[in-house]
């Protein structure tokens, strides 16, 4: 059963390394987008999961262990995220860098507690594909020191931690919606406690075109996402329409829908962390938690 979930945004440039020499002093909004994105993840396992299902958009519908790694290698930026080869997309990259920082995930000594919590994962990993004609121009960046953004977890707060199982899953990015909400519940069925961690960005038609010029369209679409994860409105993220995806340039659609099928049947409440659109891409950060039994 769904207990909390939580939506976060996935540009490459949440990794400190790929800000390059701007890594020490990250500009104001991404900084405000990775506060926001620390809070979410940590409510994520102040929930007490049995397990953390990380959604995220990739080429096709694909299950990782809790040891599969990412990289930025097709951003230019020669960053792996994990112990070992990449091989998660980029959506599921983000989202284990914030795992880790969240002291959820260990870089150098990752547990796959999945056995241990009575779920079954398959261990194949097979290659990411190249997304970076997918990202705006700006999104890509020189590699440099990686340095902590604000929220980061480390040292002994992360032992307490690694008994939440972990499992990232990658869901084709123009999967239909029903498919998504189906994917959705199967993924809730998987624990009795189980924290859904949806990856993905809103409209980026406006970094395609021009940034300064308002784009209505995209910016209604925006604001109703914004305000149906503010309301944890699931049946409005399940009516969604996928064909806007291509139309609008939004990454996170199928992610928010297996969210939605995840929450079906459950009472959540919702909070809107963060709405900012740096580099002409909006990026959107909620929380969801099971509302109390009366």
């Amino acid at each position: 059963m769904l207990i909390a979930g939580a939506v976060c945004p996935h540009p490459p440039l949440l990794i400190p390394a790929a800000l390059g020499s701007a890594a020490a002093d990250p500009p104001a909004e991404l900084r405000k987008v990775a506060d926001a994105a620390a809070q979410a993840v940590s409510g994520l396992a102040g929930a007490r999961p049995d397990v953390i299902v990380v959604v995220g958009g990739g080429a096709a519908e694909r299950e990782y262990g809790a040891e599969a790694s990412g990289g930025l290698h097709a951003f230019g930026v020669g960053v792996t995220v994990g112990p070992g080869e990449p091989v998660l997309p980029l959506s599921l990259t983000v989202g284990r860098w914030l795992l880790e920082g969240a002291g959820i995930l260990a870089h150098e000594d990752v547990p796959d507690l999945a056995d241990e919590a009575g779920l079954a994962f398959p261990a194949e990993a097979p290659d990411v594909p190249d997304e970076a004609a997918d990202l705006p121009a700006e999104a890509v960046s020189l590699p440099g020191e990686a340095v902590s953004l604000p929220g980061a977890v480390t040292g002994d707060r992360q032992a307490g931690r690694r008994n939440i199982a972990v499992v990232f899953q990658e869901v084709a990015r123009n999967a239909a919606a029903g498919a998504c909400l189906k994917l959705g519940r199967i993924l809730a069925d998987r624990a009795p406690r189980v924290a859904l961690l949806a990856m993905g960005d809103a409209c980026a038609r406006p970094a395609r075109e021009d940034p300064d010029v308002p784009d209505p369209a995209a910016q209604d679409y925006d604001q109703e996402v914004a305000e149906a994860l503010a309301a944890a409105d699931a049946r409005w993220l399940a009516r969604l329409d996928p064909a806007l995806d291509d139309e609008l340039v939004v990454a996170g659609r199928a992610a928010w829908q297996v969210l939605a099928g995840a929450a079906r049947g459950v009472r959540m409440r919702g909070r809107l962390l963060c709405m900012s659109a740096p580099f002409g891409v909006t990026y959107l950060v909620a929380s969801w938690e099971q509302c109390p039994t009366d």
